[in-house]
């Protein structure tokens, strides 16, 4: 891994969520428990409909006046559309507050080092930075830093070489991290089939919350049938949306991919077969190849 850079996630947008029941506004409709949410401790969550199916996912940082939900920023106003419906008398209001705020990565050797954290940091760990906040990806702390600043915060005295996006994918992909609706599809997918359990996305023990039911049905049966990792393949990359197969039946699909990479979505009867050399998967002419996470526990 190449050292620390600071990358500039400009496909991201913040949502501020103010009001003295901005907590229990949040916590009755996500899938993380927002109780735990402070100034040094960040969440990962998602809102699904009604019968648990993935809607938005983002991560979730008290600046000690309000929550900030770094999110998708191509799909912000549809969240908060959606959001304003369960506001009825709740004493909340829900501002798209991107323009006053940037959201970045850091990533690499040192990550978490550059940032203050001298030992390394639990995921989710918060700290002032610049103005905003610091944050160990709550999600993995082996992906780095997320970064929530003031537009005008002054970069430079971070002591950070800057990236690229692209890198920054990819290491994402390698770490085998879903990237909201790249990744996951809206309406179809469960969280546990893109690891939110083992990635912090899902609190077990709080109450209930949109989508509840099916999520805790999914992991106490073991309906997980597929799950979303990394691929590899031996030529050119298809493009997202590429069926994969196994003898020409159903096997997953490419999704999000950078490079010689890619995430997937791949069924794990599937998979199975392809133990020892079995069978092969394929995406067009291509062999794939799937790699299972390291912290992934299916």
């Amino acid at each position: 891994m190449s050292e620390a850079r600071l990358v500039n996630l400009e496909d991201r947008g913040v949502l501020a969520v103010s009001g003295e029941d901005r907590v229990a506004f949040l916590q009755g409709l996500v899938s993380n428990d927002v109780e735990r949410v402070t100034p040094d401790q960040a969440v990962y969550a998602a809102f699904l409909t009604p019968q648990g199916k993935f809607l938005f996912d983002f991560i979730v940082v008290d600046d000690g006046e309000r929550l900030l939900l770094d999110c998708e920023a191509a799909r912000l106003a549809d969240f908060a559309k959606r959001l304003r419906i369960y506001k009825l008398r709740s004493k909340v209001e829900l501002t798209d507050v991107s323009e006053s705020f940037q959201v970045f990565a850091v990533h690499g050797d040192g990550a978490l080092a550059a940032l203050g954290w001298a030992s390394g940091a639990a995921a989710g760990a918060s700290v002032p930075c610049l103005g905003g906040l610091a944050i160990a990806d709550p999600r993995l702390a082996a992906l780095g830093a997320r970064l929530i600043l003031p537009v005008n915060a002054n970069l430079s005295s971070l002591s950070l070489a800057l990236g690229t996006l692209d890198d920054y994918d990819r290491r994402r992909i390698q770490l085998g991290i879903p990237d909201g609706s790249r990744d996951m599809e809206v309406d179809k997918t469960v969280l546990l089939e893109a690891g939110f359990d083992e990635l912090n996305g899902v609190d077990w023990k709080k109450g209930c919350y949109m989508g509840q039911e099916l999520t805790a049905r999914t992991k106490y049966r073991g309906l997980v049938k597929r799950r979303l990792m990394p691929i590899t393949t031996d030529g050119p990359l298809p493009p997202p949306g590429t069926r994969i197969t196994l003898d020409g039946r159903d096997a997953g699909e490419i999704r999000s991919t950078q490079g010689d990479m890619a995430m997937a979505m791949v069924r794990l009867n599937m998979l199975e077969q392809t133990a020892g050399g079995a069978a092969v998967l394929t995406a067009g002419e291509m062999t794939v190849t799937p790699k299972k996470p390291d912290w992934a526990t299916f």
